[in-house]
């Protein structure tokens, strides 16, 4: 297994507590789904968190950056922001930041 593909799952143990868990590879990286919703993105060694207006603050206070990429010469910002490096440490430190991802694409499926 690729060491991408091992960090990949291991982000998807991070959000094991919220629900079932399903890590597809997709773009380059990886999708992480929480219950059939797209929850988070990992690129490279970062796992990135869905965001929206109402937890954007929370992320920011935080100091986490947000997901952002190069498409025809333009930076493109997607709603997504790195989970806080001492989140990434145990299920139960990321937990509370996991929901509010699952908040966040709950917000956006309405």
């Amino acid at each position: 297994m690729a060491a991408k593909d091992e960090f990949a799952n291991y982000c998807g143990e991070l959000l094991s507590g919220l629900g079932a868990v399903r890590v597809k590879r997709m773009f380059g990286g990886h999708g992480i789904y929480v219950d059939d919703l797209f929850v988070a993105i990992v690129v490279g060694e970062t796992l990135y968190l869905k965001a929206d207006a109402e937890t954007t603050p929370r992320f920011e206070a935080a100091g986490c950056a947000p997901f952002a990429y190069e498409a025809k010469g333009r930076r493109v910002s997607m709603a997504y922001r790195a989970a806080p490096a001492e989140a990434m440490d145990s299920p139960a430190l990321m937990r509370p930041w996991a929901a509010l991802a699952l908040q966040a694409a709950l917000r956006a499926r309405k």
